[in-house]
């Protein structure tokens, strides 16, 4: 039996405290808990609130919002009061995805904590108001700002620079009326004593940049529309010298596009000063641009050069597009040391082989933490399952494991993998993988999961009497070549044979009992519902190793207690669901929870077993579902209702239909709900009529309430979906990959180095 890490033991601990805590006060009434807690008139108790140390009190008052800790918790006692206003607890006030706080609460708490708050994230509230904002001013320690999702007008920013001369790293979003010259002289040099700038781009413009005289810290995401283009906006960015960014510092660089030729040209823009100014000693370069990539610019090769060229620097991150990067510019990086972060997605081409490259460098992979491979194989399939896709060069993959045994964050997605070694015969990926104990994210190809090679119809029938000049075959059925024909096994060897499905499983399920995320996607799966362009209207072909992997493999999965994201896309092995219900069962904990594609697309056979799971996923907040002709009835409202925590909901169905008194009788019942997007069939007159009620029924209730319904076949849904705010856009509503995607969590432990 494997041996929970201490740390672990000690989370788990504090999770229930925590599940008993919240049970304990919704319970009773604020009088009722002051009296039991700490009255002397109390009846007595074994346990009580009080009889818990202040440092389990601190940990406990972690997971509670900030604006709920000032407003509520803190006036049940004087002790808790006191513990609220702990300095661990009030210096680092993050309210992202905290959809409860209202305008009133956040300026009652920046009032309070105003002299102790030294770093804020309101990331992604998009409902504050700007007044709101306004009262950021009070915060003179302030040294971390992130207003991301926020609107923010040059006249605003000038008062918040003013008031915040601690500040060195701040956040924000630049609209298309944002003009840097209506900033004062005071914002502009608080702007030139910044380090780390995080910008997003809805328009053509360098932003703050050129204010920016210090930064060691630049990220972008350009999510311009297309309708720029046209005005010929970027063009605007070459005319005067104070539009020059400054990079001289600079030791961290990123850049995520959203698709459109718009931001692959102001890209271009920016990577232009590269040519001019090269810093010394770069330790973060990723650079993600979706779709085929733009020419190479001159400066890649520098930049390259200058990764961690300083001495007692190490690199950091590295991704490029594809084309970007070949073998040599891989191994120049490499020469200064393995970074923590590598994203190689779908950057294998003829004669270039990434893994190769990393394996045969000679260098220490140990250091190795988030890799993503995404696409990356060694070439197409021999079988054609499918154009343009690529074969997983697994024998490489396993000699990685073997020198970065403490992998983190590991992305297989988008690649074919098919074991053709005997049932009974060890190699298969799942065994290496298993030995990855520090493993907590993980994305994997569907066909990663079956056990043995699908049997063809042809095959199986191969040993017929019939020969191919018989008469009578002009009256047989005719069977479609190259899938499988499902044969369900009954009793004890029907059990045996889905044991032996799922044997290959278990060195994954034992070697890495704590994964905390985990996707299965079909190779070759594309969702409906695109970024800028119209939906699709034709299923992708799957993968026939695939078809192997269902109910049983999904059963098994329900070992994986620590699950908290999961992820199963293009699964056409999934019959009644039966595995998709064990499954929940074990994984008791679910946060989020994506379906694309299950079983047969045109008869959603796994709807009884879906409704019977969806009553017991009592921790799910997010939930996506994705499928073809799905029926949104009362009944799949009424199973959703049990999930009581939920705050976002996304369905996307081509021919799907809905009961709009279901919608409107499960939006009020469920009260956490803050996003319901739903893109299925109907007319345009019912999905406004729907949205309207919606919006208008509960926006003065939920301040956040973000309500999108619309056709998903509409030629207007590019234009809907530029709409939507982002955080709800790229978290949720559009489908992708997000295993080992970004650095994140390597950004915020590397940022005393940057």
């Amino acid at each position: 039996m494997t041996t929970l890490p201490t740390s672990m033991t000690i989370m788990t601990n504090l999770i229930c405290l925590i599940t008993c805590f919240n049970q304990f006060s919704s319970f009773l009434s604020l009088a009722n808990f002051q009296t039991l807690c700490f009255s002397d008139t109390a009846p007595p108790s074994p346990v009580t609130i009080s009889d818990f140390s202040d440092e389990i009190l601190l940990n406990i008052l972690r997971y509670i919002p900030s604006h709920d800790l000032v407003l509520n918790v803190s006036r049940a006692c004087r002790k808790l009061r006191t513990l609220c206003l702990d300095k661990s607890l009030t210096a680092h006030i993050n309210l992202h995805k905290e959809y409860t706080a209202t305008d009133e609460a956040v300026r009652h708490l920046l009032k309070e904590l105003s002299t102790e708050i030294q770093t804020l994230n309101v990331s992604g509230c998009y409902w504050l108001a700007g007044s709101t904002l306004d009262q950021v001013t009070r915060c003179k320690s302030l040294v971390r700002l992130d207003l991301s999702g926020c609107r923010v007008t040059p006249v605003r920013l000038s008062r918040l620079l003013t008031s915040l001369q601690c500040l060195r790293s701040l956040a924000l979003d630049i609209g298309p009326k944002f003009d840097l010259q209506q900033l004062n002289a005071e914002g502009k040099a608080a702007l030139a004593r910044l380090h780390e700038l995080k910008q997003t781009l809805l328009t053509p413009s360098y932003g703050v940049v050129p204010c920016c005289s210090a930064l060691r810290s630049l990220r972008l995401y350009l999510e311009a529309s297309e309708s720029w283009q046209e005005s010929g906006a970027c063009a605007q960015l070459m005319v005067g010298q104070s539009s020059v960014p400054h990079y001289q510092n600079l030791r961290w660089f990123s850049a995520r596009l959203a698709p459109g030729e718009v931001n692959r040209t102001l890209l271009a823009l920016y990577l232009a000063v590269f040519s001019m100014r090269v810093p010394a000693g770069l330790i973060g370069l990723v650079l993600f641009v979706p779709g085929p990539a733009p020419p190479r610019p001159a400066a890649v090769a520098a930049l390259t050069e200058s990764m961690a060229s300083a001495a007692g620097s190490t690199v950091r991150a590295l991704q490029l597009p594809r084309t970007w990067l070949d073998g040599a510019g891989l191994m120049r990086v490499l020469a200064h040391g393995c970074p923590a972060y590598l994203n190689l997605s779908r950057c294998s081409a003829p004669g270039f082989n990434p893994l190769h490259v990393l394996l045969a460098t000679g260098r220490d992979l140990s250091p190795l933490r988030s890799l993503n491979l995404r696409g990356c194989g060694r070439g197409a399939l021999p079988e054609n399952c499918s154009r343009g896709e690529e074969e997983m060069d697994a024998e490489s993959v396993k000699s990685l494991i073997e020198c970065c045994p403490r992998f983190t964050h590991l992305n297989l997605s988008a690649t074919h993998y098919h074991h053709h070694a005997p049932a009974d015969q060890d190699g298969h990926l799942c065994g290496a993988l298993g030995r990855l104990t520090h493993l907590r994210s993980l994305a994997l190809p569907v066909c990663a999961l079956a056990q043995r090679a699908p049997v063809m119809a042809n095959e199986s029938h191969s040993g017929s009497d019939l020969s191919s000049g018989s008469l009578l075959l002009g009256l047989k059925k005719s069977r479609r070549i190259g899938l499988p024909i499902y044969q369900p096994d009954v009793g004890a060897l029907g059990e045996v044979r889905e044991e032996a499905a799922a044997s290959c499983i278990r060195p994954l399920l034992k070697g890495c009992p704590h994964l905390v995320e985990l996707e299965l996607i079909g190779a070759g799966f594309l969702s409906a519902m695109p970024r800028n362009e119209p939906a699709i209207r034709k299923d992708p072909a799957a993968c026939p190793w695939a078809c192997q992997v269902g109910d049983s493999q999904l059963a098994a999965l329900g070992n994986l207690r620590f699950l908290r994201r999961l992820t199963l896309a293009h699964l056409p092995g999934v019959l009644k669901g039966t595995g998709l219900l064990q499954l929940v069962q074990g994984c008791k904990d679910l946060q989020m929870l994506s379906l694309a594609n299950l079983g047969s697309i045109k008869t959603v056979n796994y709807t009884q077993a879906l409704l019977e799971a969806l009553k017991l996923c009592t921790q799910l907040r997010d939930f996506r579902l994705e499928q073809p002709y799905f029926n949104a009835n009362a009944a799949f409202f009424e199973a959703l209702s049990h999930c009581r925590l939920l705050h976002r909901l996304c369905l996307v169905s081509r021919q799907g239909t809905f009961q709009l008194p279901a919608v409107l009788t499960f939006m009020q019942s469920c009260t956490e709900v803050i996003m319901f997007h739903m893109f299925m069939g109907g007319t345009l007159a019912d999905c406004k009529t729907l949205q309207k009620t919606l919006v208008e029924g509960l926006s003065a209730s939920r301040p956040a309430l973000s309500v999108v319904v619309h056709p998903l076949l509409h030629e207007d849904l590019g234009r809907v979906i530029r709409d939507t705010p982002l955080c709800h856009l790229d978290e949720i509503t559009l489908f992708k990959s997000r295993v080992a995607e970004e650095p994140t969590a390597l950004y915020g432990r590397e940022r005393s180095t940057v």
